[in-house]
């Protein structure tokens, strides 16, 4: 795989649908710091988007969409200084999955939360800005919007296989949106999504995610890059935001503590199947990179599936 579906595999996204949105006349609500990577569509009308610790609100026409990738409060509304009300007020009474304010009928929009089972999102989220604004002409846009309502029909109608076929659906959509946004000329972060675009880094990356026990060497990584081994060095460093040696040492602790997280096995194999001929050497580098050893991770990981397994079966 890619580096960048390799990421999303580690992380496990799941997507939960949200109750749509009807409103009408003047209005505005407060939304409380979504769980995990909320993403909405503008269905008809427009309205104004405050997110909390952005100085300027974004204006939202019909047609566009846009992900909330942190943990912040953030406003919908009509105008920005109607006065607010809580959402639950209106969303604790939706029906059919629609909330409505004011009577509707001027303004819809749908949306859906991503969550991520597996560990460590902050691989990707930290990464991204607060807002990733997708406007309606362009045509991620439209496959975005069609996606969307397709998952939530799916989930509402109540076919079989219908859960399956909204995850499916909920990936295409945030796949989508980071697509779009590396590719925007606005994107001009450092890390490794959006060093993807630079296409001989591109080719260093995809090669470590590709085989990461190899026994890959600074030159060998340059010639994967074609380009020198001092200008590839300063170049991924630049890029990525880390030294080529010191991702990759990364990469392979990440791989490893889902393995250790998810798999019954030995730590001993975790560490040669990710190029460490010493168990011992492997769980330094481990513990440098994770903050504690294997051992400690594996349990600590599984403790918190068994404590979610219980909270879900109540």
């Amino acid at each position: 795989m890619d580096p960048l579906s390799n990421v999303l595999a580690l992380l496990k996204p799941r997507s939960y649908v949200s109750a749509g949105l009807a409103a009408g006349g003047d209005w505005a609500i407060d939304f409380p710091p979504p769980d995990g990577i909320k993403f909405n569509a503008v269905i008809s009308g427009s309205c104004w988007l405050t997110v909390e610790g952005v100085a300027e609100a974004i204006r939202l026409e019909e047609g566009d969409c846009f992900l909330l990738t942190s943990s912040r409060a953030f406003r919908l509304a009509s105008d920005p200084s109607v006065e607010a009300i809580p959402s639950d007020v209106i969303y604790s009474i939706a029906r059919d999955g629609i909330a409505t304010c004011n009577g509707g009928g001027e303004f819809f929009l749908i949306g859906s939360r991503f969550s991520f089972s597996g560990g460590n999102s902050d691989i990707l989220l930290a990464i991204l800005p607060p807002i990733v604004h997708v406007k309606r002409d362009s045509d991620h846009a439209a496959v975005l919007r069609w996606s969307l309502d397709r998952m939530t029909r799916e989930l509402r109608d109540g076919q079989p296989g219908g859960f399956l076929m909204a995850e499916h659906f909920a990936h295409v959509m945030l796949m989508q949106v980071l697509r779009l946004h590396i590719a925007s000329p606005d994107a001009r972060g450092v890390g490794w999504l959006f060093a993807l675009t630079d296409r001989r880094i591109g080719a260093a990356l995809g090669a470590m995610h590709a085989d990461p026990a190899r026994k890959w060497t600074l030159q060998s990584l340059a010639e994967r890059a074609s380009m020198s081994r001092s200008t590839f060095a300063l170049h991924f460093k630049t890029k990525v935001g880390l030294a080529p040696m010191d991702y990759l040492t990364r990469w392979r602790m990440l791989v490893a503590g889902d393995r250790l997280a998810n798999s019954a096995e030995a730590i001993a194999s975790v560490a040669l199947s990710l190029g460490y001929d010493s168990e011992s050497a492997f769980s330094t580098a481990f513990k440098r990179v994770m903050g504690c050893s294997p051992r400690q991770y594996g349990d600590a990981q599984q403790a918190g599936d068994n404590m979610r397994n219980n909270i879900g079966a109540r």
